[in-house]
């Protein structure tokens, strides 16, 4: 719990990294089709764009927002580089979890919070030039499980996918809001049982599936380390790969890289939380968005883009050892004198620490697992 606190924070406080970013995050409320839980809109858009144009899907954790996930990453910088556009989703809950447990989320057209983004992407491809061959997902938390929803519901929208910290498809399945076992990860399956749960989703469906990275913290005390394993036999068995990988210690000290074919690799990350710090410069690599891609296997071609956007670059963006969410501390609660400051946890199961708020902060329960100042 304390972990998840920590990276909101870090978050919602990170607003120097994206200083530079030439233009601002906006809000869409036009009519953009079948969102039935009405999940917010917000778009962020270069000046210049590439040609083809890439959209990337980035979706927050609980708590969060789409405002937060902005000012918290780097995608909106690099948007700027590269060209392409980004997509916030913002969640319409209270708690401002994601709904990755209906059976509406989890059937292609169904309904839920899925089918309001899948209807942001329909909209941006009919709308900003966005090219349907070009369109990407990542997400952190209580997004990187989303991102796995949006994945099993809505293959046909995505080439690639690249969840931190999350849960393998219809894990959260049968619940209204929170899955003990499955975020406690004490729900095994078979990998064919995991993928009869993915293809369930959009029944009948031949096309091509978007490849999926993973990244798991081993010390996750929010969502088990157990689910990155169960995850990575849910994709081998959709995707058609060897459940064997060669693993590498990349893309930095303490991270393992393990590839188990060119449409899946996942990255473990020793002694880290909830969660593994964002590494855009990786996924843009892995969306194709910029060169580099995946060692021996065929990287798909970067965009080309308008005069000003350059792809042409043989190295990576920006270093893959370091992102602009710094990784959390396990051990400590930020505190001021005996008290939790803003956005800290402040009781809950299994928790020590201070229980009263600095002020004019006051105590909230999140999830109905921990209480937090906020």
């Amino acid at each position: 719990m304390l972990g998840f606190l920590s990276f909101v924070a870090t978050a919602l406080l990170g607003a120097s990294s994206v200083l530079g970013a030439a233009n601002q995050l906006q809000q869409v409320t036009a009519n953009i089709g079948a969102n039935p839980n009405n999940v917010g809109f917000y778009v962020y858009k270069p000046t210049k764009l590439a040609n083809p144009t890439p959209l990337i899907v980035a979706i927050h954790y609980c708590t969060g927002s789409a405002q937060a996930y902005f000012t918290g990453s780097q995608y909106a910088n690099l948007a700027d580089t590269y060209g392409f556009i980004v997509v916030y989703p913002d969640s319409p809950r209270s708690g401002k979890c994601f709904d990755v447990a209906s059976a509406a989320t989890l059937k292609h057209d169904g309904g839920g919070d899925s089918q309001g983004i899948a209807s942001m992407i329909k909209y941006a491809i009919a709308n900003y030039g966005v090219s349907a061959s070009r369109v990407f997902v990542t997400g952190t938390s209580s997004g990187a499980m989303m991102t796995q929803v949006l994945a099993g519901s809505y293959p046909d929208l995505f080439q690639a996918a690249s969840a931190y910290n999350g849960v393998p498809f219809a894990c959260f399945a049968g619940t209204s809001d929170w899955n003990s076992a499955c975020a406690n990860g004490q729900i095994s399956k078979t990998a064919a049982q995991w993928g009869d749960l993915v293809r369930a989703a959009y029944p009948g469906y031949t096309g091509a599936r978007p490849k999926m990275m993973l990244w798991h913290g081993t010390v996750d005390t929010t969502l088990s380390y157990n689910n990155y394993g169960e995850a990575l036999k849910q994709w081998s068995n959709v995707l058609g790969v060897s459940q064997t990988a060669t693993a590498s210690n990349d893309p930095q000290s303490g991270y393992t890289k393990s590839q188990y074919a060119c449409s899946l690799i996942g990255y473990s990350a020793a002694g880290v939380g909830h969660t593994v710090p964002i590494h855009e410069s990786i996924e843009l690599a892995w969306f194709g968005i910029t060169s580099g891609g995946v060692s021996g296997c065929s990287a798909t071609t970067p965009v080309s883009t308008t005069p000003g956007v350059s792809t042409s670059s043989t190295t990576r963006p920006a270093s893959t050892s370091s992102t602009p969410v710094t990784p959390v501390s396990t051990t400590s609660s930020p505190t001021t004198g005996g008290t939790a400051a803003h956005w800290a946890q402040c009781g809950g199961i299994g928790y020590t620490g201070p229980t009263t708020c600095a002020s004019p902060y006051t105590v909230s329960w999140h999830l109905g697992l921990f209480r937090a100042c906020s």
